[in-house]
């Protein structure tokens, strides 16, 4: 059976626990060496990046499980993505050729075959640095890598533990965390960069030590995006009118992730068979805003939601949003839009870093 063969006998088996067993036996079959579009799921980890809902079940503030949210996913459907449609694990899933949408974890209506494939353990308003999330009540990385375990012990219950590992080992798994870290005021308030950016390169590789005890190995690390250039940052630290991007997060946000990405190198070089990627988002997203005319975006300073400058989550209730939002580049004023997100998870996981990841 060739994989394409594969791919096609996954797609058209029922939901029954038979064709659920007989779905895993099919996965085994493919080679040990993956490849984009031969991946049995796709996992993520992080914050508003990556959650697709899972705060919708946690009690925090962080939530966007209401109007305007989802006003452009199918069916105009609020299911507690931070923008108006598909968010980056979405896009991964897809040109993974996974499937098309990856729901979040915590989701009680999830169906076997959906584990099976993957899922999202991201928390909007996580970090690396637990206070980060506890300020929100979100859910925080040591929370994930729990929900992880149960996960697993999920999958080895209805698949049996060989078939398990092997989803695991050999599909790949995305951490995207660090950018709220960055932005956290009581912490910039206790270290300067150099030290607290040190912090944070620790407490990553713990979260990447831990995912790789628990049997991934191919794992891709996302560093901080270009967090000064948010809306709500260009008010807060760039100046009402002028709205510059604040340059100290920006520079926070490079210095973690020239600290990062050697890191992860060298960790990659410790663990035996594991496949440790740093992936680059910082350089895409600060593209898209310096240079979004070719992308037909023209709003870079203002969200789509509300008047664009603070409103984020239940503020943008009441005041409204704009009429087109593919050409905002935010949808509220910290979270891009999904027709940015595209372009920006098409520039961070781009052909050959995911090669590199998947080998």
């Amino acid at each position: 059976m060739g994989l394409s063969d594969i791919h096609k006998s996954r797609a058209s088996l029922g939901s029954s626990k038979h064709n659920v067993i007989l779905s895993v036996l099919v996965l085994l079959l493919m080679n040990s060496s993956t490849s984009a579009g031969d991946v049995p799921a796709v996992f993520t980890l992080g914050d508003s990046f990556v959650d697709t809902g899972n705060n919708n079940y946690v009690v925090t503030i962080a939530k966007s499980n209401f109007p305007p949210y989802g006003r452009d996913f199918p069916g105009e459907t609020p299911t507690g993505r931070f923008g108006n449609g598909r968010l980056i694990p979405d896009f991964l899933a897809k040109t993974l050729g996974v499937k098309n949408l990856l729901p979040p974890y915590k989701d009680p209506t999830l169906k076997s075959e959906d584990l099976l494939t993957g899922v999202s353990f991201g928390s909007a308003g996580a970090g690396y640095d637990a206070l980060t999330s506890g300020q929100i009540g979100s859910i925080t990385i040591e929370d994930q890598l729990e929900m992880y375990r149960e996960y697993k012990s999920k999958i080895n219950a209805s698949a049996g533990k060989e078939i398990a590992d092997k989803i695991i080992s050999t599909s790949p798994h995305f951490i995207l965390l660090g950018t709220n870290d960055i932005s956290n005021t009581i912490r910039r308030a206790q270290y300067d960069s150099n030290t607290y950016t040190d912090i944070l390169v620790e407490l990553a590789l713990d979260v990447v030590k831990k995912l790789y005890g628990l049997g991934a190995r191919r794992i891709g690390v996302v560093g901080a995006a270009p967090i000064g250039c948010v809306p709500l940052q260009r008010i807060l630290g760039g100046g009402l009118l002028e709205r510059h991007c604040n340059e100290e997060l920006n520079e926070a946000a490079k210095l973690f992730n020239s600290k990062l990405a050697p890191a992860i190198s060298t960790l990659n070089q410790q663990l035996p068979g594991a496949r440790i990627v740093y992936f680059d988002i910082f350089t895409p997203a600060l593209s898209l805003i310096q240079n979004p005319a070719p992308y037909g975006i023209v709003e870079v300073t203002r969200g789509c939601c509300g008047t664009g400058t603070i409103e984020l989550g239940i503020l943008c209730v009441v005041p409204g949003t704009c009429p087109d939002a593919t050409k905002y580049l935010f949808w509220d004023s910290v979270h891009p839009g999904e027709k940015a997100s595209r372009i920006i998870s098409d520039g961070t996981f781009d052909s050959a870093s995911l090669s590199t990841l998947l080998g």
